[in-house]
């Protein structure tokens, strides 16, 4: 590239960076259910005409290091605030046409080669699909670690383990219970089981609606599993529909504490640690 045309490139730099206060102003500020965010906008625009303005003259490496910055800062506060990513999507391609326009024109007015002018629009073009790209990564990452966050939330209320003496726990179980929700019976159970020092877990069953086998086998294993680390199983809220489910399902439950009630297996506990 000739002195001359760094010269143009230099002036189409500072021609953006000039213009910025206007372009920043010019386009609209959305309304969002209430949520005033014209301060954060003005400031994700100026900041990015900043790397528009800096793609255009230096090497590429630059202005994306640059965006990676930006780009984790924009998709946390959009997260904070609860805000989609294609509103700063469409932030990124807004200035697309307008700094294409400023390139067009220095290149008309100045003794742009053809290939020189080729070189900027495909150089700034690269950057904005790179700030999309950017952004687009850290916001689904940061948005799928809060989801995870939020799911294993709703795990432990899901399946919670309450403590109500030093060596008794109970698992109350409501509602039906699917393949997720049978693993975090299980994870529970012996995590929270061992970490607490229990004797004894009942897991009652009066909120469920329905056994299945798929149900049935995974208690057993739960039963079997706090067997193996010491912690007596005992199974409450065991209903006459519930019963003859699984005897219809071939299930043998002699050896299971059963109780009709939470009450009747608190007092067998009891009746036990007395003697």
């Amino acid at each position: 590239m000739t002195p001359l045309e760094k010269e143009n490139l230099a002036s189409i730099s500072q021609k953006i960076l000039n213009e910025k206060d206007k372009l920043v102003n010019e386009l609209p500020v959305p309304k969002l259910n209430g949520v005033d965010i014209t301060k954060d906008l003005i400031q994700w625009r100026k900041e990015l005409l900043d790397v528009y303005a800096e793609s255009i003259v230096s090497n590429i490496h630059i202005p994306i290091n640059e965006l990676e910055g930006w780009g984790v800062e924009v998709s946390n506060r959009l997260l904070d605030l609860m805000l989609p990513l294609d509103l700063v999507l469409e932030e990124i391609s807004n200035y697309r046409e307008t700094i294409g326009e400023i390139i067009h024109q220095e290149a008309v007015e100045t003794e742009f080669t053809l290939d020189a002018y080729h070189k900027a629009i495909v150089n700034f073009n690269y950057i904005v699909d790179q700030a999309v790209k950017i952004v687009s990564n850290h916001y689904m990452q940061d948005y799928n670690d809060t989801i995870a966050k939020a799911r294993y939330a709703v795990d432990e209320l899901s399946i919670p383990l309450v403590k109500i003496t030093e060596q008794i726990g109970i698992i109350p179980i409501i509602g039906e219970i699917d393949t997720h929700r049978a693993d975090q019976l299980m994870k529970n159970a012996l995590n929270q089981g061992n970490s607490n020092d229990l004797d004894y877990i009942i897991m009652d069953l009066s909120g469920v609606s329905a056994i299945d086998t798929m149900v049935a086998q995974q208690l057993f294993k739960v039963i079997e599993s706090l067997e193996l680390i010491g912690i007596h199983p005992l199974l409450s809220g065991i209903r006459p529909d519930i019963v003859q489910t699984m005897v219809s399902l071939g299930i043998n439950m002699r050896h299971i504490d059963t109780f009709s009630s939470l009450h009747r297996a608190l007092a067998t506990i009891h009746s036990l640690d007395a003697k």
